[in-house]
């Protein structure tokens, strides 16, 4: 690329804050709605942002559409109010703090299972007491032994990167390597993708930036970026992907914006 995309995002950001986007009347509601919307698009939910939008608002179910999906969108927006209301406190990032998420977006949709390694309720965070793959014949992820042990280096850990980050580029890329680390290490039985990204987002509130989103158009790329991760044991694939989400997002909301405010109000006497 002739302008590194960090440049491009600098300029971008620098725009969206000069035309004031965020303080346009509901506007972070609504971007929170497209946040959850995407989330849980790319775990197969098929509800739309204006179905989604009329879901929060007006309580107003899809036709057609399974009562999972409308669940799994209710869930993930009270694990969003979670953690905004703890963001502006900081709210450190512990076990505890991750397996009070996983539990509330996994509320209602998650549910009581019995294994060779014992019993463990989905619903209220508990970590798989199983193994767990990327689907038919995909990539194996760490034994459950090893869970509570790797969680907790990992949040000590990203406690202590927390405190050396400066920089806008370094704390979005703090942000992407936790979700991408989460993802790696799969504590759950479900919901380990929503957590993921509802923890990148998270940390992104408590540094006061604009909340990256992950497209559901382009799911195929951030799949074949986390397999990446796990077959090259390298990171970079995943954080360019990263990057240029946050570049469409930032890019999609100007434009969105610009859009609106050309078509201005036409009057007739």
């Amino acid at each position: 690329m002739e302008k590194g995309i960090w440049q491009e995002i600098d300029e971008l950001y620098q725009e969206f804050q000069k035309l004031g986007i965020s303080q346009s009347v509901d506007y972070e509601k609504y971007y929170l709605y497209s946040l959850i919307t995407h989330s849980t698009a790319i775990e197969g939910s098929t509800l739309t942002e204006m179905e989604t939008q009329l879901l929060f608002d007006e309580g107003v179910t899809a036709k057609g559409k399974p009562l999972v999906y409308h669940l799994m969108n209710e869930d993930l927006k009270k694990a969003y109010e979670l953690a905004q209301e703890e963001a502006p406190h900081n709210t450190a990032i512990t076990p505890a703090f991750l397996q009070n998420l996983n539990a509330t977006l996994m509320r209602t949709t998650g549910s009581l299972h019995s294994t060779m390694g014992g019993s463990f309720d989905s619903s209220k965070g508990e970590y798989r007491l199983c193994g767990v793959t990327a689907g038919v014949g995909g990539h194996s992820y760490m034994s459950y032994l090893k869970v509570p042990t790797k969680v907790e280096a990992f949040c000590i850990l990203l406690q202590e990167k927390q405190k050396l980050v400066r920089t806008r580029r370094e704390q979005y890329e703090l942000s992407f390597n936790a979700h991408l680390n989460l993802v790696t290490i799969h504590p759950w039985v479900d919901g380990n993708g929503r957590t993921a990204r509802i923890l990148m987002n998270y940390i992104q509130f408590c540094y006061n930036l604009f909340p990256s989103k992950i497209f559901k158009e382009d799911r195929g790329d951030y799949i074949l970026a986390l397999q990446q991760l796990q077959s090259d044991e390298t990171n970079q694939p995943s954080l360019d992907f990263m990057a240029t989400q946050l570049r469409k997002s930032l890019l999609l909301e100007i434009d969105t914006y610009n859009a609106s405010r050309d078509k201005g109000i036409s009057f007739m006497f």
